[in-house]
């Protein structure tokens, strides 16, 4: 499960990916629900059969409370084979640390691009260094940027180095442009050099590099299916993106007896509209006077994909 703290942090980050409904909004997201309270986490993981959580933002330690507060209930449900790891951009001091220590598994850190040059005497090598002492998984995390090989002087201290290849958003298409940066292709986010720029240090046992396709088609896409499993109707469709399709007919008042003669649970009537199997739906659709169309979303009454007319 993805766990977004808050969209607020103390960085400004010219290439911060987030959108501009989460940017530096202090907001809550597990995977893509608007959430209130641990318990709605809590909801949400068991209805994907989450494994483990990815704890970001913003800056997740922006709210410290609601960080250490989400994590101890995930692991008092979950119990400590529940994985968490952490994503932060402050260089975490031993009293944080101590805090986190219990309910976080691994830590995350990303230290900004000014200070990669000199990142043996950086703040954030002696985090590393003090997260591993106290049994911490540790490592850095940071996009694909043209000098990122610097970073492998640190590698001897850390246990990964994460590269994301940079990627191109509403936020930091400025930025971006100011640097003559282009799209790869036309078919995802990925800027054109930056898995070039990575390919070198990439080559190294502990570091680990994510291109932007993999976490569109691999990462999006297993999160997808585990949740349509869990909370897909018999009447649901589950496609092999993790999507599901449904029919939905507004029904005039002849086409109620028509759905009365369909067998219990092959549908649900939402008051204005009837969801049910597509199929039948479009088998029977010259027969009904209502409008009717086949919908495919995101699993668990997430964002729709494309709406189809019949």
């Amino acid at each position: 499960m993805v766990l977004f703290v808050t969209g607020v942090c103390h960085r400004t980050c010219w290439y911060c990916p987030l959108s501009s409904e989460r940017k530096g909004k202090d907001l809550t997201f597990a995977n893509e629900w608007l959430i209130e309270s641990p318990e709605e986490a809590i909801e949400v993981a068991h209805r994907m059969s989450a494994l483990g959580t990815g704890v970001t933002g913003g800056e997740p330690l922006a709210r410290p409370e609601r960080v250490i507060s989400y994590c101890s209930r995930l692991k008092e449900e979950f119990g400590p084979e529940h994985q968490i790891h952490l994503y932060t951009g402050i260089a975490l001091d031993r009293e944080m640390l101590n805090r986190l220590a219990g309910i976080v598994d691994e830590i995350r850190l990303h230290p900004p691009e000014e200070v990669w040059d000199t990142i043996l005497t950086s703040d954030y090598v002696a985090s590393a260094v003090n997260a591993k002492e106290m049994g911490f998984d540790i490592g850095f995390e940071v996009p694909a940027l043209p000098d990122v090989g610097v970073l492998g002087q640190a590698l001897p201290v850390l246990d990964f180095l994460n590269i994301n290849e940079l990627e191109w958003g509403g936020h930091n298409a400025d930025g971006m442009r100011e640097r003559s940066y282009a799209l790869e292709d036309g078919l995802h986010n990925a800027i054109e050099g930056a898995r070039e720029w990575a390919s070198l240090i990439s080559k190294e046992e502990k570091v680990h590099f994510c291109s932007s396709s993999f976490k569109d088609s691999v990462q999006l896409r297993k999160r997808l299916i585990r949740i349509a499993r869990n909370t897909a109707r018999s009447f649901d469709h589950v496609t092999r993106d993790g999507t599901i399709i449904y029919g939905n007919l507004v029904p005039h008042e002849k086409d109620r007896e028509w759905l009365k003669r369909l067998k219990t649970g092959s549908f649900e009537d939402q008051g204005d509209h009837v969801e049910l199997s597509w199929r039948v739906l479009r088998s029977s659709a010259e027969t009904l006077s209502g409008e009717s169309c086949i919908i495919e979303r995101y699993p668990d009454r997430g964002i729709i994909v494309e709406v189809t007319p019949i």
